[in-house]
């Protein structure tokens, strides 16, 4: 290593997660073993985003840059035999999106220290990542209160000239959810054929997005969980729950280049029939006291919607000193209420009419203690490559505490209940490693000095 005993970034408190609009301070550590000359001693903090078209590269095919700010805190001249600290400050902006690493794209924050040497000797780099939380607020989504529900029907043949009809209806008790919450998978299936149909399953699905000029996505299949069959001319009623993993938040805001979204995919092995419900992750729950208020206006005539004044009922003159004999005024029609809308039937875009029974825990597929409709029901199966997770994080929903999958995916973000404050999260694991060497060449690219 030469002169250079000790070159690297410290943070203050150790801390390694920030919120936007945060200040980002810390130290640059620096010990010699003899006097150095240089020209400068700069401090850089960048936040980024890059795409790319193949798995794990960092050769960008895009780029979206959120912030780049570089202070100078030594000038030309020769640094003594010993230790030095220089002190920095940042102030990261309100509209940054929150960390994330993905298969095809990241979006990283960094800072960076450059020792300038004079010509023809080698500059010395260290650089160190941090995460950044943009917390999600659902209620603060439009169009979040409710269930997200659809409905699909499909028509299909067997045993080569038979023909058949099977209706999937499918609900979830809520649109948006946190880490640690359990979606509530309710499903009515109607088997219109004279044969039983394969397996039911429903499963937590994660789109990531990516904005290159041809869109690349990546689909994962986070958890699932599996019923059992539907016999000839039978009508299920199953419920199921899927307890939601650490994830990244649904909306990344701020960013362009990548989108994320979820749903909840219920689907038949035999025959091929599904339907998806999309569903928001966030880090900061629902609270149902913010729920608006769906109250019933009350029935007006047409014209009264309509801004014109109703007209009002005429009476005869009975203190008039006229004898003429006068005819009873017309009786004015009575206005009729406006025609109810037209009831709008099931399809794959509208919700079911009325909502199903009361969910009751451990309620199988079908009807309870009904021994004629064989449900396998299976404990929840999580891909162990489609996330990370935070190290000690106990869900109080999971008897089985942490959940510990054996690869990394991607970064996961804490969630918030009634106001409780967030629980530290690790950064992403990105590949570069602070040391006193060159910066690798794809961050040059994105953030110059």
């Amino acid at each position: 290593m030469g002169k250079l005993q000790t070159f690297e970034i410290l943070f203050d408190q150790n801390k390694t997660m920030y919120s936007s609009g945060e200040p980002v301070t810390g130290s640059v550590k620096v010990d010699l073993s003899s006097s150095m000359l240089c020209k400068a001693i700069k401090i850089n903090c960048c936040g980024f985003c890059g795409v790319t078209n193949k798995v794990n590269d960092t050769s960008w095919n895009a780029e979206e840059q959120y912030f780049n700010s570089t202070i100078s805190v030594a000038d030309k001249g020769t640094l003594k035999q010993g230790k030095h600290v220089f002190p920095f400050k940042f102030l990261l902006p309100a509209s940054c999106p929150t960390s994330f690493e993905g298969k095809y794209g990241r979006i990283i924050y960094r800072v960076r220290a450059i020792i300038d040497t004079p010509r023809f000797v080698t500059d010395y780099n260290t650089e160190k990542f941090f995460y950044l939380l943009n917390l999600l607020n659902l209620n603060e989504l439009p169009d979040i209160w409710g269930k997200s529900s659809s409905a699909v029907t499909k028509e299909f043949t067997y045993m080569l000239m038979k023909s058949g009809t099977v209706v999937l209806k499918a609900q979830t008790d809520m649109k948006g959810y946190t880490p640690g919450q359990i979606i509530q998978v309710m499903a009515n299936i109607s088997n219109q054929s004279g044969k039983s149909t394969g397996h039911m399953a429903a499963s937590l699905v994660q789109q990531v997005s990516y904005g290159l000029k041809k869109p690349v996505h990546d689909i994962r299949t986070i958890a699932e969980v599996e019923g059992g069959v539907v016999k000839p001319g039978k009508e299920v009623e199953w419920k199921e729950q899927i307890i939601v993993p650490p994830l990244p938040q649904s909306s990344l805001a701020g960013c362009e280049l990548i989108k994320i979204d979820y749903y909840v995919k219920v689907s038949l092995k035999f025959p091929d029939v599904q339907l998806t419900l999309p569903i928001h992750i966030g880090n900061v729950s629902l609270d149902k006291k913010l729920q608006p208020s769906s109250k019933a206006a009350p029935l007006v005539p047409s014209s009264a919607s309509s801004g014109e004044p109703l007209p009002s009922l005429s009476t005869p003159d009975i203190t008039s000193s006229s004898c003429t004999p006068t005819c009873p005024p017309e009786p004015t029609p009575i206005l009729p209420f406006p025609r109810p809308l037209p009831r709008v039937r099931l399809s794959s875009h509208s919700c079911p009419s009325a909502p199903p029974a009361e969910y009751q825990n451990g309620a199988e597929g079908g009807p309870p203690f009904d021994e004629r409709f064989p449900n396998k029901r299976q404990s929840q199966l999580v891909s162990p490559s489609a996330f990370s997770y935070v190290p000690g994080l106990v869900f109080p929903n999971n008897p089985s505490g942490s959940i510990t999958p054996s690869s990394m995916f991607s970064a996961s973000a804490p969630h918030i209940t009634d106001g409780a404050s967030s629980t530290p999260v690790p950064p992403p694991r990105y590949s570069a490693v602070s040391s006193p060497q060159e910066a690798p060449p794809s961050y040059d690219e994105s953030c110059s000095n």
